[in-house]
């Protein structure tokens, strides 16, 4: 369990963190990404797309969506995997987080209304960039 104390003083949506994956991450894995052009992950995918990046869908049923390959997890993505975008509930996130530590993502993105502090601990304390509750189109946005 992560105490209140570890938590205290991490700001989710560092400046520093959310430039690194915007500026300098290609390859960005999409979890819960289906081929559903009425969900917001599809949207956001796209969005990601048009800005140069290389999206991979990550959903249980591995469909090819946007024209890329789906996996149905994230340790059968056989590359490399800058960011892990996560289009999961807030009580299924944390799992993610840890999974792309474990594949040697270089960053996690928790999207809007995603929230999990003890995996925001875990993943940075595991060296690895991470930001949550906040979506890709808002900050492209606020620049």
């Amino acid at each position: 369990m992560v105490s209140e104390e570890q938590v205290t003083g991490i700001a989710p949506n560092d400046p520093e963190s959310v430039a690194f994956m915007l500026d300098d991450c290609e390859v960005w894995a999409v979890v819960g990404l289906s081929g559903n052009p009425d969900r917001t992950a599809y949207s956001i995918a796209r969005l990601l797309q048009e800005r140069g990046k290389r999206i991979v869908p990550i959903h249980p049923s591995a469909p090819v969506v946007l024209g890329e390959q789906g996996y149905a997890t994230l340790a059968e993505v056989p590359f490399p995997i800058d960011v892990v975008d996560v289009f999961r509930r807030s009580e299924d996130a944390g799992r993610f987080a840890d999974e792309a530590v474990a594949v040697g993502a270089k960053a996690v993105w928790f999207q809007l209304g995603v929230i999990d502090e003890a995996a925001l601990v875990r993943t940075r304390a595991a060296g690895v960039a991470m930001v949550m509750d906040t979506c890709p189109a808002i900050e492209w946005r606020k620049r």
